[in-house]
């Protein structure tokens, strides 16, 4: 493996490297790991738009509770290769690809030598990859989910449309337009604070701000037509497999409007060993909100981890 970029703005341990990977389709990704946890290593699964440099405060509250920290830049954001000629679109041929990234980043940890045991924690998109690859298999413990994106949040009126307009668009070879609603810059520089939907936080909002500024990029914009009917698709695919046979805690914040409530209550009902914590007020990200609902998550997390080792 070759080194890759670790961007200081990051804000993480100082122990921290990142490399280039392959997957097997030869996209190329990018992984960073943090060192330093004697109670094994968190494989910590971003969500749409992000990048390794989000979750380097995370890593930091993670190292602090005895746990190292692995993440990547899924294949069409972060520094990974980009998947359309205008790579500010959002986009994936099929949500499958996104097991290759996994399978990629899973025979990185097995050559560094990474400090077992494994645990998952995945934010929204990254949840939805994380619950797939646990029904493959993927060798963790215990599982926490952030706000994850089961399904896409839609007033009922709209499910038909969405589903019809981003099928069409494939069929008519459409799929690499934006979808409809989405804006063609970043969300964080395109949404002031007063009316983010992603935390209450205005200083973690200025400091996401200050990435995209400072490493433009690292900026995505909306996803495409072809994303969201992939996104769709596994939404429903996942709602009809059995919940996996492993300890899991999953947060959902009151203020959530971007991923389904529903679809998150409904999959945290049937997991045996699984707890849904509610946070009242909290919006799409609990990981970037206030220092009392990010200190809440972390200790909740390092607990449940802590007792499978």
């Amino acid at each position: 493996m070759e080194p890759a970029p670790l961007h200081s703005l990051a804000n993480g341990p100082e122990s921290g490297a990142a490399f280039w990977l392959r997957a097997q389709d030869d996209v190329r990704l990018r992984m960073a790991y943090w060192p330093g946890g004697a109670k094994g290593t968190v494989l910590l699964f971003p969500g749409r738009t992000e990048y390794i440099e989000k979750y380097g405060p995370a890593a930091l509250e993670l190292g602090a509770r005895g746990f190292s920290t692995v993440t990547l830049d899924w294949r069409g954001q972060g520094l990974a290769d980009r998947l359309l000629p205008n790579g500010t679109v959002g986009h994936v041929e099929s949500f499958a690809d996104y097991q290759r990234d996994v399978t990629a980043l899973m025979d990185a940890v097995a050559d560094l030598g990474i400090g077992q045991p494994l645990f998952l924690l995945a934010h929204s998109m990254g949840g939805a990859i994380g619950l797939r690859a646990l029904t493959t298999g993927l060798p963790v413990r215990a599982a926490t989910f952030s706000a994850p994106m089961w399904d896409i949040r839609f007033p009922p009126f709209l499910w038909p449309v969405a589903w019809g307009l981003s099928a069409g668009s494939r069929a008519l070879g459409l799929g690499a337009r934006f979808a409809p609603g989405t804006a063609g810059e970043s969300y964080v520089t395109d949404i002031a604070f007063d009316d983010n939907a992603l935390t209450n936080d205005p200083d973690m909002y200025a400091w996401l701000r200050s990435h995209i500024r400072d490493c433009p990029e690292l900026a995505l914009a909306g996803p495409s037509l072809g994303w969201l009917h992939e996104a769709l698709r596994e939404g429903r695919a996942l709602s009809r497999l059995p919940s996996p046979g492993l300890p899991a805690l999953t947060f959902l914040g009151g203020a959530e409007t971007i991923v389904s409530p529903g679809a998150i209550r409904n999959r945290m009902r049937r997991w045996p060993g699984g707890r849904l914590h509610f946070l009242p007020g909290v919006k799409h990200e609990p990981m970037m909100d206030t220092p009392a609902t990010r200190a809440t998550v972390f200790d909740e997390t390092a607990a449940l981890f802590g007792a499978q080792t």
